[in-house]
């Protein structure tokens, strides 16, 4: 009698531009941590075409020291599963769902996660769909409760509620975490992994759908999620002149700027400095809280934050209070005089 095959959590490797990208070994690391509590083991899922500079012949030699595969492993996977061929060097969504498809009905993994970046909002339903199971999106926090089932925390209702989701019936159990949500571990070089090379099918249909060209932008700023200081203004800041003054903070603390729904709503700025269910996950080490009053789908973004700084004139406002400081004061007064004083510093 053979024995039972052991449960596996899958992370899919969106490694495009990993290195600036991380929301797959921050992945990889929730896994473990996931893992832990059920026995399973961590598994990385590949597609793409790095033969050239990436999984070149060293593979066979020792793969843990090997572009994309060695990152896997080295940030806490157990097994890599790897399609590499021409085909996938771009990203096509009927091609790299299908793959996915028919890998995850072959190994039945019990959790699958990927990155809800704009690739993955567009690549995890349809795969979910393929394996008719569920799919939460936009999760804000991973737990395995008393069960051992997949507890996947969500803003739902517009925000203004936290929901906690279960799939127990169907498999796998699947959700998207946004990028910045979770910690990843340290780069690990002596672990060691195991990598299945899976070979491209010969009965892919014809992809309906050709690129053409692509181009990369440049990425000028140190991206929001990143960010070790982030500066957040609310409706509290009065005005988008007002608001404005917080671009000019942040650039003097080396930070970025955040946004709430509202403000965003206003077009006081853009999409992509929102902070919340919609918007970005920040984990900075600094976070200036601003005119903000702490709605749910809001602090529920920013919660990893290691000291929050809160400037309101209402002293009972939920960011206050989670506040590690709290200023009672005018957003934007206290604003330029904050940034009248460093000036005066830096000078």
């Amino acid at each position: 009698m053979s024995a039972q095959k052991k449960r596996a959590i899958w992370v899919f490797g969106d490694y495009r531009n990993y290195f600036q990208n991380r929301v797959t070994l921050q992945l990889l690391a929730r896994a473990r941590d996931l893992a832990g509590k059920i026995d399973a083991e961590v598994c990385a899922v590949l597609f793409g075409y790095w033969s050239e500079e990436w999984v070149d012949d060293a593979l066979s030699q020792n793969p843990t020291f090997c572009g994309v595969v060695g990152e896997s492993i080295a940030h806490g996977a157990d097994k890599v599963y790897l399609t590499d061929h021409p085909r996938l060097a771009a990203y096509r969504m009927e091609t790299y769902a299908l793959l996915m498809e028919r890998l995850a009905k072959r190994e039945k993994p019990e959790i699958i996660l990927i990155g809800a970046t704009t690739f993955g909002r567009e690549f995890a339903p349809r795969v979910a769909q393929r394996l008719k199971t569920g799919l939460t999106a936009d999760c804000i926090g991973l737990e395995i409760n008393e069960e051992g089932l997949l507890v996947q925390t969500a803003p739902s209702f517009g925000g203004n509620l936290v929901a906690q989701i279960v799939t127990p019936e169907c498999r796998p159990q699947m959700a998207t975490v946004r990028p910045g949500t979770f910690p990843e571990i340290p780069h690990d070089s002596s672990r060691r992994g195991e990598v299945v090379r899976v070979p491209l099918p010969k009965d892919l249909p014809e992809d309906r759908v050709r690129l053409v060209r692509s181009e990369r932008r440049p990425q000028r700023v140190t991206k929001l999620e990143d960010a070790k200081v982030v500066v957040c203004g609310g409706r509290g800041m009065g005005s988008k002149k007002k608001f404005a003054k917080l671009f000019e903070l942040a650039e003097l603390l080396n930070g970025e700027v955040g946004a709430t729904r509202p403000v965003v709503y206003a077009d006081w700025t853009d999409h992509e400095t929102l902070v919340g269910q919609a918007g970005k996950q920040v984990r900075p080490q600094i976070l200036f809280s601003f005119g903000i009053s702490g709605a749910i789908q809001h602090t529920a973004a920013c919660n990893g934050a290691k000291f929050v700084i809160a400037v309101n004139k209402n002293p009972n406002a939920t960011m206050m209070k989670l506040a590690d400081v709290a200023i009672v004061a005018d957003a934007s007064q206290f604003c330029t005089a904050l940034i009248q004083g460093l000036k005066r510093r830096i000078r």
